[in-house]
């Protein structure tokens, strides 16, 4: 995700090194994203994992082995036949 090199503010966002909320603000600065807090010194560059996979879910799981129904047909018997 890239930030717009305007620094903007992260609403509810809390510093990691003084506490304060509202403090942090984001930006792009040479195409690396950067978060950092305007009331004390903490800056970091933010290394954001884009390539997330779903988490499985009874609906999404796709089972190991797929199950198939067996149907056995009996002959008809000589006494059945008409």
């Amino acid at each position: 995700m890239a930030y717009s090199t305007k620094r903007r503010f992260m609403a509810g966002a809390v510093c990691p090194r003084c506490s304060q909320m509202d403090s942090i603000v984001v930006y792009n600065l040479d195409g690396k994203d950067f978060r950092e807090c305007v009331k004390c010194d903490f800056k970091e560059e933010m290394r954001l994992n884009i390539a997330t996979s779903e988490l499985d879910t009874r609906v999404n799981h796709k089972p190991d082995h797929e199950t198939v129904q067996v149907i056995n047909i009996l002959p008809l018997d000589s006494s059945d036949k008409k």
